[in-house]
């Protein structure tokens, strides 16, 4: 059994590949999903489906296996599958895996009272309202008759993980992180129970990520191509195995992840410590720690005011126009969790946007820079400024995107060839089963595509872009949590 499978279920799509223990991919396959609703429309509510999920995951797995046939490999070649998906998102679920609601998506901003109530029964700073615990309890206090009938409440990468194996009931420390586990304790803090009132019974065990959960049941197997029998291990959340797939993998390595939002994770020796709660550390399977953190801004902003464009011709028209002489916060919604912390914080741009080509390069130009900001945060927490970035996610396959956010950042900007979260979760497969430990399997099966060197003549003028922007964030009061 020489293949491992990776399954990336997001807030837009799905995605599924197959690959061999060197991480050439022999089969792949993605669908879209429904959007997250808004309910009420105008308001930070943000729900999908969670049996959307599956069919459309259903739909990606059948569409590998046939294409592994079609190469003369049967599915049962396949050493083991891994799922990630977005991180807070929470799902509460009855015995048999029936969703009780819709999912609470991660990027849901109801829970902003519960937050401030989880960090005092915590004694530190470490909850928002995008964590899960903070939504479970909002459940409580608003749902009484769901959260009673509860058996557990999980997250997103979980609930596919039951429904391919029929296992309701195990998480990953990687997705058990905002629902509050203790990382450094390994195990749920007592004040969930004590001080919040939730029972511990209400959250699922917790494995180590690449450990073995179970096997894909009869049920599945049907619904899916895949063998009956096959392994599923314990995986991570979407950004984290993004991070996986870029080839970070030694202390002192970062990698920004150009997704429906932006995250940066690194590996360090150490947790990084933020005394607000805007950095939090992943641990990795291999006792180093993933400190970082995600922004509301990315590819949210550029679906939302440039839906269903040809990114690339985009790209082509705004390179000549860049350095813009635009001043842009791009946020699509409501909130920012991180260079700083504001729920109300909105999107604005100063100066006069003379068409759509100059607002998408000014754009791309603010993502870069809140990038930057994002660096100099974890540099003066403690953590380094990084020597290079690996780029992983959807806007990872824009090259002008990549040459300017080197200039902005003054370092060069690595790209894999395959930037994507399912081929992270494909070396998660083979971390335990092909290999024996995480870094082995990254260093074997990740390839960087090119690399893009900085232009000194650029830096300076970025810098004060950078200033500017931070400046106008201040006037508005964003900064107070900063």
């Amino acid at each position: 059994m020489d293949y491992v499978l990776g399954l990336d279920v997001g807030t837009q799509g799905v995605r599924a590949l197959v690959c061999n223990r060197e991480g050439v991919v022999v089969a792949s396959a993605s669908t879209p999903l429904p959007q997250p609703e808004k309910k009420p429309a105008d308001s930070a509510w943000f729900e999908q489906d969670p049996e959307d999920w599956w069919r459309a995951a259903c739909f990606c797995l059948r569409q590998v296996v046939q294409q592994l046939r079609e190469r003369g490999i049967e599915s049962g070649q396949i050493a083991a599958v891994c799922v990630d998906s977005t991180s807070g998102t929470v799902v509460p679920v009855d015995r048999q895996g029936r969703p009780l609601r819709r999912a609470i998506m991660y990027n849901d901003g109801r829970a902003v009272a519960e937050a401030e109530e989880c960090n005092r029964a915590a004694g530190a700073p470490i909850f928002n309202a995008s964590f899960a615990l903070a939504k479970i309890l909002w459940v409580r206090r608003h749902e009484p008759d769901v959260y009673a009938n509860a058996y557990k409440f999980i997250h997103a990468a979980d609930f596919l993980v039951g429904k391919l194996t029929g296992c309701w009931d195990v998480s990953d420390f990687s997705n058990a992180l905002k629902t509050g586990y203790d990382l450094e304790q390994m195990a749920w803090p007592g004040y969930i129970e004590s001080a919040l009132g939730i029972p511990l019974s209400k959250l699922p065990l917790v494995a180590a990520i690449g450990d073995p959960i179970a096997e894909v049941n009869r049920t599945a197997s049907e619904q899916t191509g895949l063998a009956e029998g096959t392994t599923v291990v314990a995986g991570m959340t979407d950004g984290t195995a993004g991070f996986v797939a870029s080839g970070a993998a030694a202390p002192g390595d970062w990698n920004t992840t150009l997704g429906t939002t932006l995250v940066v994770r690194g590996v360090s020796e150490e947790p990084v410590r933020d005394p607000i709660g805007r950095i939090y550390n992943h641990r990795h399977p291999q006792g180093y720690w993933l400190p970082g953190g995600a922004s509301n801004v990315g590819g949210e902003w550029f679906a939302k005011n440039f839906p269903g464009r040809d990114y690339a011709e985009l790209d082509r028209n705004a390179e000549p126009l860049l350095p813009t002489a635009l001043v842009l916060y791009p946020l699509a919604r409501k909130g920012e969790r991180l260079p700083f912390l504001h729920a109300d914080a909105e999107g604005f741009v100063i100066g006069r946007v003379d068409d759509e080509t100059a607002l998408y390069a000014a754009g791309l130009e603010a993502v870069a820079l809140v990038e930057r900001w994002i660096y100099e945060l974890l540099d003066s927490l403690g953590a380094g400024y990084p020597k290079a970035v690996f780029t992983t996610g959807g806007g990872a396959r824009s090259r002008v995107w990549s040459q300017l956010r080197a200039d902005v950042l003054q370092v060069e900007v690595r790209v894999p060839e395959i930037s994507e979260a399912a081929m992270g979760s494909a070396v998660l497969a083979a971390s335990k089963t092909l290999y024996s430990s995480l870094e082995s399997a990254s260093r074997a099966m990740v390839r960087i595509g090119y690399c893009v060197e900085p232009r000194p003549e650029h830096a300076e003028v970025y810098v004060q872009k950078l200033k500017a922007l931070r400046e106008a964030c201040a006037e508005r009061g964003y900064l107070v949590n900063a």
